[in-house]
């Protein structure tokens, strides 16, 4: 018997609840897919766009970054724009770091959309297939009670077996939606640290060249005078 045969064969002994675990399962996959690819691309796009966004900022190119951020749609552009836009009204570190942190808060919706869905389908999975298994478990025990003596035994053994695949299959689809849940956490994770450490940096930049004053610094009424 074949690997196909054998995986056929195991699905269509599982009853009528393989069906929906089977469809949680390729929506979960389907998520999965997408939100990596979604990812993989937005981390291209950022460190281009953070690249670029640091050339022009040692160059004091402000004007070009500043532009570049409202007509585009790559947050790591936003940010650092949103930065720069209010380092040009204000000049405190602590006002220019608030308005990156605001961009970055703005950001995570779109990193984190549908995520989530992956851990409640994999939920929905496990208690798919504990339900068939409940419900195959009641069928059989109904047949065996109106079975001959002589028969309740092997097809009592058999129908717990077929009960039993609908938890096996729950699992197998759990788990590794569960698995693809954490990476996609991870990885949405380094893309939220990459925004933090550009605003370090970006900040950075502006205090070496411009001597950027803190909030501390100006409301410390006993802090002596640059």
């Amino acid at each position: 018997m074949s690997i196909v045969e054998l995986i056929v064969g195991f699905f269509q002994a599982g009853g009528p609840f393989m069906y929906p675990i089977g469809l949680v399962l390729a929506v979960g996959l389907a998520i999965a897919i997408e939100r990596w690819l979604i990812l993989s691309w937005s981390r291209s796009r950022n460190r281009d766009a953070f690249t670029r966004a640091m050339k022009q900022l040692r160059e004091k190119n402000y004007h070009a970054i500043i532009k570049q951020g409202r007509e585009s749609s790559v947050p790591m552009a936003r940010i650092v724009a949103a930065g720069i836009a209010r380092f040009a009204g204000c000049k405190r570190r602590d006002d220019i770091e608030a308005a990156m942190e605001e961009g970055v808060m703005e950001a995570l919706p779109a990193l984190e959309k549908r995520t989530a869905y992956l851990a409640t389908l994999a939920n929905i999975a496990t208690l798919l297939g504990l339900l068939g298994t409940i419900i195959g478990l009641i069928a059989a025990f109904t047949a065996v009670a109106a079975a001959e003596p002589t028969e309740k035994a092997s097809l009592l053994s058999s129908a717990i077996a077929v009960a039993m695949n609908t938890t096996a299959f729950g699992l197998m689809s759990a788990i590794p939606l569960l698995l693809l849940h954490a990476l996609l956490q991870t990885k949405t994770a380094e893309l939220v640290d990459s925004f933090e450490m550009a605003s370090v940096k970006v900040l950075n930049v502006l205090t070496d060249a411009n001597a950027l004053p803190s909030h501390t610094r100006e409301s410390d009424p006993q802090a002596s005078p640059a």
